[in-house]
């Protein structure tokens, strides 16, 4: 009789621990670049570099043009480029229209701007249901539109990764980048919601919630 742990398939974690076990014997990983790549990954790589971008560009109209003419170069001048960031395209959204950005392959996004995807970003569910039902699907992840707001859904290619610049909001005005920044979500940057005017008192207690 087989033993039934021969057919238990290892865990994620067992599999990695393998494979970098095997490159270390064969000496394929250079010193350092594992933890020089999880720094980059936890430290590096977070939304709030996007919310910076974004911030930028409404703040700064030359700036905006440039984002929106070659969003990898000018993501570049805030220092934020790399993998997954080489081909980076911004879409502007205005009163009538809501871009939302989605990969339907998988779950690519530009890290360097946005860090890693979200669990619901990555969901077949959100991934199928966004480009057949658009509308509904915002409206469940509480983004009502009016209809007369266009719904332009982008998908993902094999190299290029987006960026949605979010409307500035209304209340806004004498703002400094820093605390327009911080009202900059992560769903506002893939486009299922929409940057509302909030007191830094009422993130700074949201944050302490979690």
């Amino acid at each position: 009789m087989s033993n039934s742990n021969e057919n238990q398939v290892p865990s994620a974690s067992q599999r990695a621990d393998a494979l970098q076990k095997a490159l270390d014997e064969r000496k394929l990983i250079p010193e350092g670049f594992l933890d020089d790549f999880n720094v980059m990954v936890t430290e590096d790589w977070r939304p709030e570099n996007g919310a910076n971008v974004v911030a930028k560009a409404w703040l700064d109209l030359e700036f905006k043009t440039r984002l929106l003419k070659d969003g990898t170069a000018a993501c570049a001048e805030l220092g934020y480029s790399g993998v997954q960031g080489e081909y980076i395209h911004v879409l502007e959204n205005n009163p009538r229209l809501q871009n939302v950005v989605v990969c339907t392959q998988c779950s690519c996004t530009a890290w360097p701007i946005l860090g890693f995807p979200r669990e619901w970003y990555k969901s077949p569910e959100y991934r199928a249901r966004l480009v057949r039902e658009s509308r509904q699907v915002l409206t469940e992840l509480g983004l009502a539109l009016p209809e007369e707001v266009e719904i332009r859904v982008t998908d993902t290619t094999a190299e290029t990764r987006f960026l949605v610049l979010p409307e500035r909001p209304e209340g806004t005005e004498g703002w400094s980048q820093e605390k327009l920044a911080a009202i900059v979500t992560y769903e506002s940057m893939v486009g299922i919601a929409r940057v509302k005017a909030i007191s830094l008192d009422v993130i700074s207690l949201g944050n302490e919630a979690y």
